[in-house]
């Protein structure tokens, strides 16, 4: 589990191919040495496990494996070296929640459809499939690219949220533009209370 609450922005050093999917190496601000092998770290919100982690060149990196069941659901497919990455450590029980519960299991992608700079903020407009569009409410959480949003407002199949400085700053969102493509994943809640309504 996850709260969206983005620690690192982190940095693809490389990407391996395999029949299955791909292995991909992550530079990060992250300590290796207090990452464990078999932990999960949401990577642009896409929840992975860490096999093998190390430093090189005074710099820490750690390694995960995406299927290509992953790679068909995210934005992943589209990692390449010096790619900048969204990471949040899972948390821990008695850390602080400071964002919403995140599952780091992307249930599609989105669309940035439009960016409007305002002053200092940023609101952004996104375009999700039409059959996950009922789970976004307004005043609810989103989580895009591995970060927990207020949703805005809402019409039809899209939604906006509004951007303050600091997000701006300490994530890639500083750097997004229309057209691109982002990982979303439902509220947790939302989706139960679907479910349960049948």
């Amino acid at each position: 589990m996850f709260t969206g609450i983005v620690t690192d922005v982190g940095e693809v050093v490389r990407v391996d191919e395999r029949a299955t999917g791909v292995r991909a190496r992550m530079a990060t601000a992250y300590d290796p040495e207090t990452i464990a092998i078999g932990a999960s770290i949401a990577c642009s919100g896409a929840c992975l496990t860490v096999i093998e982690r190390g430093s090189e060149g005074g710099r820490g990196w750690f390694d995960v494996e995406a299927s290509v069941e992953t790679l068909a659901k995210t934005t992943l497919d589209e990692w390449k070296p010096g790619k900048r990455v969204n990471l949040e450590r899972a948390l821990k029980i008695g850390d602080e929640l400071g964002g919403h519960i995140v599952t780091g299991h992307v249930d599609a992608v989105a669309t940035l459809v439009a960016r409007d700079d305002v002053a200092d903020m940023a609101r952004l407009t996104f375009r999700v499939p039409h059959e996950l569009a009922r789970f976004v409410a307004e005043k609810g959480s989103v989580t895009l690219d591995g970060t927990s949003l207020t949703v805005n407002d809402v019409d039809g199949d899209t939604f906006s949220v509004m951007l303050i400085p600091h997000t701006l700053t300490v994530t890639t969102w500083g750097e997004r533009r229309a057209g691109d493509r982002i990982n979303f994943e439902v509220d947790l809640m939302a989706r139960y209370v679907a479910r349960l309504r049948g």
